[in-house]
């Protein structure tokens, strides 16, 4: 299904178990899931599932960017990831019994400096350690609680 810009609108359940091959149309795997940040609502990673014979690494899932894969493909059960074998092969990644848990803030940092994606969340201060902003500076930068303008209509 498109929005009005014809941009896909797709379901995390949609996206799941979908096959991922890479431009030279050679199936690589399969999403297995998406991981969210619940407080930006934006994707953290894709968890993929690599098949035995693509990189023979049957026991690691691979953590990648939204931004490594292309979800407009001609095939609509397809995704087409944009990353070469090598570098796939050495991603920042887990044992499929293992996933991440807790804080993520220095996985997730790690995902993305490999892959070379910069985000407001994640980013690296000047002495390299990762950051996010925390619930008070979020708390404190919010609108003026005693605007009376309103995105309602009322």
């Amino acid at each position: 299904m498109n929005d009005q810009l014809r941009s896909p609108i797709l379901s995390a359940s949609t996206i799941k178990r979908t096959t991922v091959k890479n431009p030279k149309d050679e199936k690589i795997g399969n999403i297995e899931d998406i991981m969210m940040d619940s407080r930006t609502g934006k994707v953290a990673y894709v968890v993929l599932s690599v098949d035995t014979g693509f990189l023979n690494l049957g026991s690691k899932y691979f953590a990648l960017p939204w931004q490594s894969f292309a979800f407009e493909t001609h095939q609509d059960d397809v995704v087409i990831l944009n990353v070469d074998k090598e570098k796939l092969e050495n991603s920042p990644g887990f044992d499929k019994d293992n996933w991440p848990s807790g804080p993520q803030t220095e996985f997730i940092g790690k995902i993305n400096t490999y892959y070379g994606i910069k985000t407001d969340r994640y980013e690296e201060d000047r002495v390299g350690t990762m950051h996010n902003d925390t619930q008070r500076d979020n708390y404190e930068n919010r609108r003026d609680p005693g605007s009376k303008e309103s995105e309602f209509i009322g």
